[in-house]
């Protein structure tokens, strides 16, 4: 065999470590979500920050932390009770929906009103609402959350109610989706948009940066979880074909 021939079995080895490290970590925060959910936790954040604590192991007897101050788990802090609005499981059902029938019979069999029905999708957030629809949100769903998150808007949910959006628009048949979306809806979905503009600070008016030069918007484009941009929100926008 030829030297080009030769396995290096050193490189092989680290890529198997990587892999192996990169599985075990997506299931690691995959079983956080779960459990997460199972907590009945009161809002996105919270959600989020039990995920970002999945690799965290808690304290045995035999360790002695002495004197600190400092909390030992601090990305998992229970975050404040304003951060969104609390909802609770249906006294029908022990579990939060992974599919979407399960989610179509508790949406249409257990939370009745408006008020509890926007507690419940921004209870669920963006990640799991996009996990139970990725195959497609059912018929007429979409525009019926867009009424709801319109109807009962509360400003401290802005934040989780853009990455619920965005979470949505990434699911397969979406375009369908929006297809079938009434007038009124429509009129709901863009006013929810403008509310959305309002709290979260984001010019949407038109002849903005991002149409003008959108190469310039681009590298300013910079979305994470804590921040939207214009170039972010319109794009969210002609998603749903309300611009």
């Amino acid at each position: 065999m030829e030297e080009s021939e030769t396995l290096d079995f050193q490189a092989l080895e680290r890529e198997l470590q990587i892999a192996l490290t990169l599985d075990e970590k997506h299931k690691r925060e995959n079983d956080a979500k779960f459990r997460a959910i199972h907590q009945k936790v009161g809002s996105y954040e919270e959600f989020r920050d039990i995920v970002l604590a999945s690799h965290l192991k808690p304290l045995e007897m035999r360790d002695k932390l002495g004197a600190r101050n400092q909390p030992w788990n601090s990305c998992a802090r229970v975050t404040s009770a304003k951060a969104s609005v609390p909802v609770e499981l249906s006294k029908y059902t022990d579990s939060w929906p992974r599919t979407s029938a399960e989610f179509s019979r508790d949406w249409r069999r257990y939370y009745c009103t408006g008020p509890e029905k926007y507690a419940f999708l921004v209870t669920l957030g963006a990640q799991l609402l996009e996990s139970i629809f990725c195959a497609e949100i059912g018929f007429g769903l979409l525009g019926e959350f867009l009424v709801i998150l319109c109807n009962h808007f509360q400003p401290e949910d802005a934040q989780a109610i853009y990455w619920i959006l965005l979470h949505l628009s990434q699911t397969q048949r979406f375009g369908l989706s929006v297809d079938f979306l009434s007038s009124s809806e429509r009129e709901k979905g863009q006013r929810l948009f403008q509310m959305l503009e309002q709290k979260l600070g984001v010019p949407l008016q038109r002849g903005s940066k991002a149409e003008l030069d959108p190469a310039g918007a681009a590298q300013e484009a910079c979305v994470t979880e804590e921040t939207v941009n214009v170039t972010a929100m319109q794009q969210l926008m002609k998603s749903y074909r309300f611009t």
